[in-house]
């Protein structure tokens, strides 16, 4: 918070703050920890779901009381990365299916009745997974209606061209943004 503060003071416009979840609490977990390949327990519109999407808005509520606003959140960080990532690296696995069942039944509208207007964003993970991600998740009018734009990581863009992914999905989706929300190199042992 110190941090955001000077960032903030040093600006000369406003900054616009977003925050992306790595993981919910081990008790919340398939798994049973923090870490490792594990889905949030039961389905959407559960207690584990309406307690997790209320961990968002009691993150709000807490930088808020320290004048921290967030423009935006993210529904997960890298869902799909959940299945593959190596066993100590903290995460929540989602489909695109089960991330627009918890936006409809649980975010969004934790969100929607919170007082915060920040903006939710959805996917947070590679571009190689548009359109499809934003057909399943902006294909549900319920989800569509809460999802202000779709956060993209560029780790695997030379897999597909910005044709098929980005623009695709534009032309499918155009009244939500493309944000790229997580860029950096060296992340390939061998370059």
């Amino acid at each position: 918070i110190p941090l955001l503060r000077r960032a903030l003071a040093m600006s000369k416009r406003p900054l616009l703050l977003f925050a992306s979840p790595w993981t919910a609490p081990a008790w919340m977990k398939s798994n049973g920890d923090v870490r490792g390949k594990g889905t949030l327990k039961g389905k959407a519109g559960d207690k584990y779901h309406k307690t997790w999407a209320n961990y968002f808005i009691k993150f709000l509520d807490e930088y808020a009381k320290r004048n921290v606003t967030f423009w935006a959140v993210t529904a997960q960080n890298e869902p799909l990365a959940g299945l593959f990532t190596p066993p100590q690296a903290p995460t929540i696995a989602f489909t695109a299916a089960q991330q627009r069942d918890f936006i409809a039944q649980d975010l969004g509208p934790a969100l929607a009745r919170s007082p915060h207007r920040t903006r939710l964003l959805m996917l947070d993970d590679q571009r190689i997974h548009l359109p499809h991600w934003a057909k399943v998740v902006l294909g549900n009018a319920t989800a569509a209606r809460y999802v202000a734009g779709l956060a993209v990581h560029w780790y695997l863009d030379a897999i597909v061209p910005p044709a098929w992914s980005l623009e695709a999905t534009h032309k499918l989706f155009p009244d939500h943004f493309l944000l790229y929300t997580e860029a950096c190199t060296g992340f390939f042992m061998f370059r």
